[in-house]
């Protein structure tokens, strides 16, 4: 029996709807043999209300070279419209490795005997986030197992009622966001309870029957109560959620429009699509060998989906990691990445001692310093930002989203993200970065459109210089 397509529906099969996908998929190889209808979706996509999953996966499809630099062109131009030169910054925080799933992708699964298992302590978690404020780090992503003994909700809860109370010489962790594996709507309202900034939760794979071939047994099996995490997400109060695909694992096309049907189904039943997409490709790890997946996709694939998403979904957050190499980064960041990680560890424990290689979850290919991510970032004329003030300031969900789409938002975000930036100079940057930074405010601070907020940021910025912290608009 054939399934309905309903983006409505509460039910996965039908708002992630198998045939919907391959329609969408073969109405894409017939349209994009059309060069004029492809450069009318980019046309269209100027406008800056988006694209469908069929016309953006019509664009995915295009191997016209014509297109694709008008896909890059309008993705830098609504990239610096909407966000201008900020890249917000944030690290993950991996609080356990312990897991009783089976992800053939991932080596926490239940039966890898060789990486080293570890769960950190409330007393571990002090150490780690202190050494994260003294990096320069505001905002974190807790990352843990899924195993209701080791890495109970009560444990994560605490864990961030500890990350928020520690206050280490300037430094403080202002805005922590969870990755943890799909739960219930009463779990969810404890989440929004203990101030969580957004809910993330990758998909992995939106192809049914390949979702439960790669996670073959464990909780994350159930392809159903994964996949409509997110709708109890949003059920339980957290209006800030974050999807994304494991690119590599599946067809790329095939997720790509699952990914954009997910976003039109969270519009359609809550009004608001996701705050963020992150966009991870598989790497190699302990256990796991990236051989064994053969959809791995090319860099200049990587770029061209990441456009088409900036052109896609022009208010929606992208978040790219150090999965990714410095290249790379500063490849993708130009046509629509808007958050990175810095100086990211990947396994239980990272950061206050030396990392340990066996309990990582996959190889980080941009070992930089944060100060070195954030020089870099300056010296390519962007902006890094630790700003968390949405959040703090009830500016989530829809919220955001009004302010977004009318422009409103570049008085509160680029100040913000001046005031984070001179913190970091102020605090935790060498002298060479904190020359470049202090050019880069001095330049930025003209361009910010209101006269009142602009006074009043530099007042801010006067302050920050005499010890005082944390102003926002």
């Amino acid at each position: 029996m054939t399934i309905p397509y309903n983006p409505a529906s509460s039910k996965a099969d039908e708002f992630i709807n198998h045939e919907e996908i391959m329609e969408t998929l073969a109405y894409a190889d017939e349209k994009s043999q059309d060069k004029e209808f492809c450069l009318s979706l980019v046309e269209k996509a100027s406008h800056l209300k988006g694209l469908s999953h069929r016309e953006a996966s019509v664009l995915l499809k295009s191997e016209d070279s014509d297109v694709t630099e008008a896909i890059y062109d309008l993705a830098r131009k609504i990239k610096d419209k909407i966000y201008g030169q900020r890249i917000v910054l944030f690290a993950p925080l991996y609080l356990s490795n312990y897991c009783i799933n089976g992800c053939v992708y991932c080596p926490y699964h239940a039966k890898n005997r060789h990486i080293a298992r570890k769960k950190l302590t409330q007393e571990e978690i002090v150490r780690e986030v202190t050494a994260l404020q003294d990096m320069g780090h505001k905002r974190l992503a807790l990352e843990t197992g899924e195993d209701p003994v080791n890495n109970p909700i009560e444990y994560v809860l605490e864990s961030i009622h500890t990350i928020y109370s520690i206050k280490h010489k300037n430094g403080a962790i202002r805005r922590v966001n969870v990755n943890i594996a799909a739960t219930t709507v009463e779990n969810y309202r404890k989440l929004k309870e203990a101030g969580i900034g957004t809910y993330i939760l990758f998909q992995e794979t939106y192809h049914r029957k390949n979702y439960e071939i790669l996670h073959p047994h464990g909780p994350k099996h159930d392809y159903a109560y994964h996949t409509e995490a997110m709708d109890r997400a949003m059920t339980g109060g957290i209006d800030d959620v974050g999807v994304g695909v494991l690119y590599g694992l599946n067809n790329y096309r095939y997720d790509f429009a699952g990914l954009l049907m997910h976003k039109e189904h969270l519009e359609a039943v809550f009004g608001v699509g996701p705050h963020t997409i992150s966009v991870p490709r598989i790497r190699p790890a302990d256990d796991i060998s990236v051989d064994a997946f053969p959809n791995s996709i090319s860099d200049d694939l990587f770029k061209k989906i990441i456009a088409i998403l900036r052109i896609t979904v022009p208010y929606t957050g992208i978040i790219i990691s150090t999965r990714e190499s410095a290249k790379t980064r500063a490849s993708v960041i130009e046509v629509g990445v808007s958050q990175i990680s810095g100086a990211s560890r990947t396994s239980v424990g990272g950061y206050a001692e030396e990392e340990e290689e066996d309990s990582a979850q996959f190889e980080v290919n941009d070992n930089r310093t944060l100060d070195e991510v954030i020089n870099w970032l300056l010296t390519d004329g962007y902006i890094p930002s630790f700003c968390t003030a949405c959040y703090r300031a009830g500016r989530t969900g829809d919220r955001f989203m009004s302010l977004a789409k009318t422009g409103e938002i570049s008085n509160c975000c680029q100040p913000n993200a001046l005031l984070t930036l001179k913190e970091y100079l102020v605090d935790y940057a060498s002298d060479d970065t904190r020359k470049k930074g202090e050019d880069v405010i001095a330049k930025e601070l003209d361009k910010i459109p209101n006269p009142q907020v602009r006074s009043t940021c530099q007042a801010y910025l006067d302050k920050i210089i005499h010890g005082e912290r944390d102003f926002r608009f």
